[in-house]
C-alpha cells in the first residue's frame, strides 16, 4: 500500500482544507484558499464527532458532512447561563445584547461569555458555545494522508 492510497484511520496525519458553515450557508470558519492544515488523528485539534467523519477518506477526496449539534458543538446548557450582578463589571463597560466578555473559570483559564440581557442590577451572560444547538455543514477536502512517524 502506498501513501498515496492510505485512508484517515488512527495513526495517520491528515493534510487538509475544510469549512465549518451553519445550515443557513453563513460561513463560521474556512482555509480553503489558504495552505491545508495538518494534524494528527486523536490529538484533540479536532472534535472527535468531526474528527470521526474523515475515517476512510483519502488524498483528492472532497466531502460535504452535516454534524448535529451532540457531534459538534453540543445542545445549549441552561446552566451555563449566569446571572453577574452587575457592580462585577466596569461602571464605563457598555453592556449590550450580543457583547462578548472574556471571563476567568476556576482553573484560571478563560472563558467566553456573551451578554444577552442586563439591567441596572444584574447582567445575564450565556457562556454556552455560541454554536450549541445548531447542526454544522463541515467541508473537507483532503490532500494527503501519511503515516504518524513514531518517536
Amino acid at each position: 500500500m502506498t501513501n498515496g492510497d492510505m485512508a484517515v484511520s488512527e495513526g495517520t496525519r491528515v493534510f487538509l482544507n475544510f469549512s465549518v458553515s451553519l445550515e443557513d450557508g453563513s460561513e463560521v470558519d474556512s482555509n480553503f484558499g489558504g495552505d491545508p492544515v495538518d494534524f494528527e488523528v486523536g490529538d484533540g485539534s479536532l472534535l472527535p464527532g468531526f474528527e470521526r467523519l474523515l475515517f476512510g477518506m483519502s488524498a483528492g477526496e472532497r466531502q460535504i458532512f452535516t454534524v448535529p449539534p451532540e457531534d459538534a458543538f453540543g445542545q445549549p446548557n441552561e446552566n451555563n447561563v449566569q446571572r453577574i450582578p452587575r457592580a462585577q463589571f466596569d461602571d464605563d463597560s457598555e453592556l449590550e445584547i450580543g457583547l462578548v466578555f472574556s471571563f476567568a473559570d476556576a482553573s484560571g483559564g478563560e472563558l467566553p461569555g456573551m451578554v444577552v440581557a442586563h439591567d441596572d442590577e444584574q447582567v445575564t451572560v450565556d457562556f454556552n458555545h455560541p454554536l450549541a444547538g445548531r447542526s454544522i455543514l463541515f467541508d473537507v477536502l483532503v490532500h494527503r494522508v501519511e503515516p504518524v512517524e513514531l518517536h
